[in-house]
């Protein structure tokens, strides 16, 4: 059994253009037996680093370079449950299902669109009770993660839908198939289309293009076009 602690998730800032963690969801996904955890907040990285510690098998805990946002870890080491997933906001239509440190991001722009988030934690194993739950109770489902979108924890949300059958209008939110130049996070993100701004907008355009559709999903289908 082994935890691989991997630094520099999603965008890195001045650490340059080709040393940004883009890809490691999609390659962790194909190992079999792989575990992957990615954290919203310091305070869940160490829950996290300790739950995979005690898992009796390989596990991968997912953090980005930089500080926390000033979450207060437990004094006492404490774990989280295997493979689920927490509900953090109820709203309506639209569910935002959050993969690591976006989520501040997702709330910000629920707040304004009455949107439900989920702070999904594990990208493997997923938690398919929890997509299967909030897919039959809203219109749109959006997956947020700084990981590309080709192979990432988007892409497991869609095969767990296709797997079951489930017609869902789906937008899945990553970084784009290129490397961001270098500049601050902040505007790296802003670069990829995961500021908070970008966000709320796409997923207003995804909202538009389904009222001016009618027609019905396909299961798994990605509700962004271009």
């Amino acid at each position: 059994d082994v935890t691989f602690a991997v630094d520099r998730a999603g965008q890195v800032g001045a650490d340059g253009a080709t040393h940004a963690g883009s890809f490691d969801l999609s390659y962790a996904r194909c190992i079999p037996n792989m575990a992957i955890l990615a954290p919203a907040d310091e305070a869940e990285c160490r829950a996290m680093l300790h739950t995979a510690y005690l898992h009796p098998g390989p596990a991968l805990v997912r953090y980005p370079r930089g500080a926390g946002c000033g979450a207060v870890p437990d004094k006492a080491l404490t774990t989280l449950p295997w493979g689920r997933a927490a509900s953090v906001r109820e709203g309506h239509d639209v569910a935002i299902l959050v993969f690591g440190t976006l989520l501040p991001s997702a709330l910000d722009v629920a707040g304004r669109i009455d949107a439900s988030v989920v702070n999904m934690r594990f990208v493997k194993p997923l938690d398919e009770a929890m997509v299967l739950r909030i897919a039959d109770s809203h219109r749109l489902l959006v997956t947020l993660e700084e990981n590309v979108v080709q192979g990432g924890a988007g892409s497991a949300v869609n095969e767990c839908l296709q797997a079951a059958g489930r017609a869902m209008h789906v937008l899945n939110l990553g970084l784009p198939d290129r490397f961001i130049e270098q500049a601050s996070q902040t505007e790296q993100l802003e670069m990829a289309g995961l500021s908070p701004a970008r966000i709320e907008q796409r997923i207003v355009d995804a909202l538009a293009a389904l009222s001016a559709d009618p027609s019905p999903p396909v299961a798994g289908r990605s509700a962004e076009k271009g």
